[in-house]
């Protein structure tokens, strides 16, 4: 789980205004009609030298601070760097394209040819403008490109070349990758992802002598944005333990329990693995039937309660519903041998005992997010099994998978065994993997949002983040404990034996189709963790009622969209079957808004009966032990 491509950080907001049709009719006209003299224009910044020189030396002393910090924990062995695995399987998926290109000779020669001409026809055109010619562009920025929203970039003729050779590299790279016939499809989304990689790190937006924005405020500055900038620099890698941490909030604006996750309740019982927590009712009657939220594991679960306004818990509150929640314990080499039998036993499968015995209700509506649906997902497999699954009325999934066949971008990571066994090596130092690697990975999969305008912005230009609660939570990572990790990687991931009836918990063979609890599952249309293909095809898999409803946005924004907020729209229909995602939504009906007072009727119409209100803490046996969100979501990694 991350922040979704429609959620746009106010550091990147800031970083890449947005262009009005206005404003990009004149920037193309300016780049049609711009002469050489355009770029006596600008005026150059004056630079105090002594300033300057001052300050460059003050920005290696940071920099001298930042390799100290890189260096402790490697030279004091709490670090091993070995060869990646991932950048053998880089060299390897290139190695494949090229191959196509280099093994026939005609092809090659074409190849060569049209890389010659672009780059020709660029510094043709280039030398037509310093003539004083008047000449279109080769190459023109997608007008949702914000790095080139500088006047600069078109005005002035060395930053001008600087972008069209870029925009060229890139539709070339994009060329190598997309006509390479003959790839299987998981090579070809690698090749795909790692070419995306490797164009967007070498942009000229990310460099101080190739951005013109960036050289003003050095000049101007004499170099204090440079100073400020490796000062962080150091500071994250530090706060990282060796490890570059990019910040992308002002964290110090926030802590869980004062303004996130506030909702009132209390924790009513823990274990090794959990927390259980009850929320204060806020209403005087409230629904028979209690409801259970599964959160994933790999992040915390007050993503559903960052602030009042946004928070799921509390409209579920508000609506009179007697909500439990599992807070996962952030765990150390400790917790290493704990399996993912044991998350099941020592997680739903427990909370789902207490909160019965709490509620005195016969059964409860349960919630899981992402890993937690799957997990939620495996729980009602096992109890259909072994027992029955009777004691859950309901089960609502969000955004969560059982085929991973289409698993998303993060199957690119899990794709193959040698990837598996480099994932199991670096758990096996400590018991765990870091959350620190989990969560760069979850920002790679979006680096143009999440890990390139933050270099610019914090180390370039030595500027706080904003504070933004949604990007503290996603840098408030969690670690893996090994054995249940390793389990998940291999069982869903890597062989996908849920989907296919072969995935065993404690012997137990599971089977969807046992499944005869109705589940209400929420895809999201541009998620790219749990893609809404992936999700529409596991729906099908059930054996019960299925209410499958596809979200506008993405893995965080089409499910945190409260009604207030009158975002993004949803789509609902028939049950999934045959077709793929986008045939369904053609054929369903579009609805403005929020999704969740359609899930609330759902819920409610199982059993609209009530109760008088449930108070945490006044059930015997099970006391408040701590105000709620309780102590394991505060622990840190």
């Amino acid at each position: 789980m991350e922040p979704p491509k429609s959620v746009e950080p106010p550091a990147a907001a800031a970083a890449k205004p947005e262009a009005k049709p206005a404003e990009a009719k004149s920037e193309a006209k300016s780049e049609k009609t711009a002469k050489p003299d355009a770029d006596a224009a600008h005026e150059v910044p004056h630079v105090d030298i002594e300033k300057f020189a001052t300050n460059v030396a003050r920005m290696m002393e940071q920099g001298g601070r930042a390799l100290a910090a890189f260096m402790k924990p490697r030279e004091e062995g709490k670090i091993h760097d070995e060869p990646p695995q991932q950048v053998i399987d880089v060299v390897t998926t290139f190695g494949k394209v090229m191959e196509y290109w280099m093994r026939d000779a005609k092809r090659a020669i074409e190849l060569q040819t049209s890389i010659g001409h672009a780059y020709l026809d660029l510094w043709a055109n280039t030398m037509r403008r310093l003539a004083g010619e008047t000449s279109p562009p080769i190459a023109v920025p997608d007008p949702r490109d914000r790095r080139f929203s500088d006047p600069e970039w078109s005005s002035n003729t060395y930053f001008d070349f600087l972008k069209q050779a870029y925009l060229v590299t890139s539709r070339l790279a994009n060329h190598l990758v997309e006509d390479a016939e003959g790839l299987d499809p998981v090579t070809r989304r690698k090749a795909d992802f790692y070419m995306k990689q490797v164009v967007n790190a070498i942009a000229p937006s990310n460099f101080v002598f190739t951005n013109p924005e960036l050289l003003r405020l050095t000049l101007q500055s004499n170099a204090e944005n440079l100073v400020r900038g490796m000062k962080m620099l150091a500071e994250d890698i530090e706060a990282g333990h060796g490890e570059l941490k990019i910040r992308q909030s002002d964290n110090s604006k926030f802590e869980v329990g004062r303004n996130l996750a506030i909702t009132p309740g209390k924790v009513v019982y823990q274990n090794e693995l959990m927390q259980l927590i009850q929320y204060t009712p806020t209403t005087p009657t409230v629904l028979k039937t209690p409801l259970l939220i599964v959160p994933p594991w790999i992040n915390k679960y007050y993503i559903l309660d960052l602030n009042p306004e946004k928070s799921f818990i509390k409209y579920c509150v508000d609506n009179g519903i007697t909500v439990f929640t599992i807070s996962w314990v952030n765990p150390d080499e400790h917790l290493a041998q704990k399996t993912f039998a044991d998350y099941m036993r020592e997680g739903p499968l427990e909370a789902l005992d207490i909160v019965l015995k709490i509620t005195g209700a016969p059964s409860a509506h349960t919630l899981g997010y992402c890993v937690g649906g799957t997990m939620l997902s495996i729980t009602m497999a096992y109890l259909s099994a072994v027992s029955t699954a009777e004691r859950i009325r309901s089960a609502t999934m969000f955004t969560a998978q059982v085929d991973f066949e289409r698993g998303g971008d993060l199957k690119l990571f899990t794709s193959d065994e040698t990837q598996i066994e480099a994932i199991e090596r670096q758990m096996a130092e400590h018991g765990y993997l870091e959350g620190g690697k989990m969560a760069m990975i979850f920002n790679f999969l979006r680096s143009n949002d999440l890990v390139w305008p933050y270099i610019i912005s914090n180390y370039l230009k030595g500027e706080q983040p904003f504070p933004f609660d949604l990007l503290y939570w996603n840098s408030d990572s969690t670690r893996m404990p090994a054995a249940n990790h390793s389990y998940y990687l291999r069982n869903c991931y890597l062989d996908n034996n849920l989907s296919k009836g072969a995935m065993e918990i404690d012997g137990v063979t599971l089977d969807l189709k046992k499944i005869l609890v109705p589940i209400y599952t929420v895809a999201t249309r541009e998620d790219h963790i749990a893609p809404a293909e992936s999700v529409y095809i596991g729906a099908s898999m059930f054996g019960g009622e299925v209410e499958f409803v596809c979200a506008g946005s993405g893995h965080i924004a089409g499910i945190i969209n409260p009604p207030a907020g009158k975002k993004y729209q949803y789509w609902t229909g028939a049950r999934p079957q045959g077709e793929n995602v986008e045939a369904w939504i053609k054929r369903s009906t579009e609805h403005p808004g929020s999704w969740w007072p359609h899930w609330l009727g759902w819920v409610r119409h199982f059993d609209p009966s009530e109760v008088p209100a449930r108070i945490p803490g006044s059930v015997a046996g099970y006391p408040a032990i701590e105000d709620a969100p309780g102590s394991y979501v505060k622990v840190r990694a």
